[in-house]
């Protein structure tokens, strides 16, 4: 009996150091892009026609419930003084995206020269922990297929010298895309940004931009600003 107490320690302590061996963490190290793309959403002018949810779902041949591309109506305020505005978001091709360094397959990654963040269907499981992580909710489960999937910038179409469905499909030309830096400065030359409009990263009822330094900005709503 008392062999067999002193041996046992040996045994479990060997196996907890070949567990730790197999489970060893890689450190994810991100990608800084050679140009970051980025959306630009004016949140004054868009008039909701989802014209550009059901160009995205057409793109990427979704089933009813998935959609890359969201429209959100925000209204409030008390009569006579009430107020409604759009906010439109896909993925934000964010530069530190929580998403990527949760996917076990390394089925997420980022593109070196627009910053576009990617997913490869052939690699994911279906386990839906970049779904969780995103804050944003970007990620979108397919229960047709039991894969996750997401915007990616219509990559096809920029390696081929056009832009986004999306922004194709706005009729007001609310939505754009371009070099967030020069968005943010105002030097991008955008129909989405007005000649006396700014932009601001964060606007009301959205999570914290310096979660994961997501590439959007929006000409917020006066009712969309936040205070400060």
């Amino acid at each position: 009996m008392a062999e067999t107490q002193t041996q046992q320690p040996e045994k479990d302590l060997k196996k907890i150091k070949e567990a730790v061996k197999r489970r060893k963490r890689e450190v994810y190290k991100p990608v800084v892009p050679d140009v970051q793309l980025g959306f630009v959403h004016n949140n004054v002018d868009c008039i909701g026609c989802r014209a550009c949810e059901i160009a995205c779902k057409d793109k990427n041949g979704l089933p009813p419930g998935p959609r890359f591309r969201r429209v959100q109506y925000i209204e409030g305020g008390t009569y006579p003084d009430v107020f409604a505005y759009k906010v439109n978001m896909s993925c934000n091709h964010c530069a530190e995206p929580a998403c990527l360094p949760t996917c076990p397959t390394g089925a997420i990654w980022k593109h070196k020269e627009n910053g576009v963040v990617d997913i490869d269907s052939t690699l994911c499981i279906g386990c839906r922990r970049c779904e969780a992580a995103c804050p944003f909710g970007a990620p979108q489960f397919d229960p047709t297929d039991g894969l996750v999937k997401k915007c990616n910038m219509c990559i096809d179409e920029l390696e081929a010298g056009r832009k986004p469905y999306c922004v194709m499909a706005c009729m007001m030309r609310v939505l754009d895309i371009g070099p967030i830096d020069k968005i943010r400065a105002g030097t991008y030359e955008t129909k989405a940004i007005g000649p006396n409009e700014t932009t601001v990263k964060a606007i009301k009822n959205l999570a914290n931009p310096e979660l994961t330094n997501p590439s959007i900005a929006f000409v917020p709503h006066p009712k969309g600003k936040i205070d400060g």
